[in-house]
């Protein structure tokens, strides 16, 4: 039998042990006071994220790729950090990738029953041929999903630098990572809701992890998003304004430095800085 109380997540939340009867006013007040912990949470494990992003850019650097691995919350988390990373910085699709258990219909709708296979996670690690240039995050709130273990002890087997977070202290994924992230954000408001304080702490640190790795290789000029993939009208003007505040040419030869460059802001400003370096 599964002990719950062993498990962080798990636990009631004093601070909300009557908020059926409270007003909806008091509802998210307490809700965004236990809110306000989850960035304090974080802030304790800031040196081993900071490792982590290290690590990360290491095997990029040597052309490896990044994979979240996760079920329910935890993989959607994991899904929307990895898309978001081709049209901010320009990366290939496969640098960053998001496993969920379930696989793709669970981006949409739950199958909370596929997060028990563990052969299910040794299963997709294989099938996208995870190596020693490769690292996996293993992310699950309560620190025991099967399916995430899997995945992160064969990743480990073949030779990956495997990353685990968990929002739960000695998480049974700890003799799988080579790194551990551990944020303790405190129990639910309503009890065993990961989706929440833990799904924002997990959010946090995805952001930081990939935002962090591309700072690291070159991605971000100042704060400018230089690398920016200019698909639709919001990112082309985004691309124009970088080009401005960069080079301080006008729009009209800001567009005109982007045409010329694919809609490149990057190769727009590095046009302009080889002709002034002369």
């Amino acid at each position: 039998m599964l002990d719950l109380k062993k498990i962080a997540t798990e636990q009631r939340n004093p601070a909300s042990e009557g908020i059926d009867r409270k007003s909806t006013l008091d509802i998210v007040r307490i809700i965004n006071e236990e809110d306000q912990k989850v960035a304090l949470a974080v802030e304790k494990i800031l040196p081993e994220i900071a490792r982590a992003v290290d690590l990360i850019t290491e095997h990029f650097r040597a052309g490896g790729r990044l994979f979240y691995m996760g079920s329910g919350t935890s993989g959607r988390l994991g899904i929307l950090d990895a898309v978001e990373c081709p049209p901010t910085y320009s990366t290939d699709p496969e640098m960053v990738q998001g496993l969920i258990a379930g696989g793709y219909e669970a981006i949409f709708r739950a199958r909370e029953g596929a997060e028990d296979s563990p052969e299910g996670g040794a299963e997709d690690v294989r099938k996208h041929c995870l190596g020693p240039w490769d690292v996996l995050v293993g992310i699950t709130a309560s620190g025991r999903t099967p399916y995430v273990i899997g995945g992160m002890a064969e990743a480990k087997k073949r030779g990956a630098a495997v990353i685990g977070l968990a929002c739960t202290q000695h998480p049974d994924l700890a003799p799988y990572a080579d790194l551990l992230l551990i944020a303790l954000p405190g129990p639910e408001i309503v009890t065993g809701s990961t989706r929440m304080k833990a799904g924002t702490a997990t959010k946090m640190i995805l952001n930081m992890l990939t935002t962090g790795a591309m700072i690291r290789l070159g991605k971000v000029r100042g704060n400018l998003m230089i690398d920016v993939k200019a698909t639709n009208a919001k990112l082309q003007e985004r691309a124009v304004q970088i080009v401005m505040t960069v080079t301080g040419l006008s729009r009209a030869e800001s567009e005109a430095a982007l045409q010329r460059h694919g809609g490149s802001a990057r190769l727009a400003v590095e046009e302009w800085e080889a002709a002034h370096d002369k």
